[in-house]
C-alpha cells in the first residue's frame, strides 16, 4: 500500500511563501505522475500541479507563475513551492500519486492565507 505524507502546511500572509512536502513509502519514479490537489471549503478538489515520470509539469491557470512542482528522486519526495500567496488559495492541500488507473492520496495539509 502506497503511503502519502504531506507536510508543510500553515499559516501564511498574503504575498508570503510556502513549501509543501509529500513524502512517498516508495520509489516516486514508479508513479506514472504525481501531483498537488488542493480542496476549499464548500469546494470540489481541484488540480493545483501535475509532474509525470519524465519530468514533464502542467500547472492550473490560476497558479502559474506563482507555483512551482518539483521533486527529490533520492528523498523520494515531491514539492509544491508556494509563493505571493493569496487568500484564494486557502485550503487543504493533497498530495496524490498515480499508478495506471490507482489514485493514491494523502491525509492532506492545511493552508491558509489571511492577514
Amino acid at each position: 500500500q502506497v503511503q502519502l505524507v504531506e507536510s508543510g502546511g500553515g499559516l501564511v500572509q498574503p504575498g508570503g511563501s510556502l513549501t509543501l512536502s509529500c513524502a512517498a513509502s516508495e520509489n516516486i519514479f514508479n508513479f506514472n505522475d504525481m501531483g498537488w490537489y488542493r480542496q476549499a471549503p464548500g469546494k470540489q478538489r481541484e488540480l493545483v500541479a501535475v509532474i509525470n515520470v519524465g519530468g514533464r509539469i502542467t500547472y492550473e491557470e490560476p497558479v502559474k507563475g506563482r507555483f512551482t512542482i518539483y521533486r527529490n528522486g533520492a528523498a523520494n519526495t515531491l514539492y509544491l513551492r508556494m509563493s505571493d500567496l493569496k487568500s484564494e488559495d486557502t485550503a487543504v492541500y493533497y498530495c496524490n500519486a498515480r499508478i495506471l488507473s490507482r489514485l493514491h492520496w494523502g491525509q492532506g495539509t492545511q493552508v491558509t492565507v489571511s492577514s
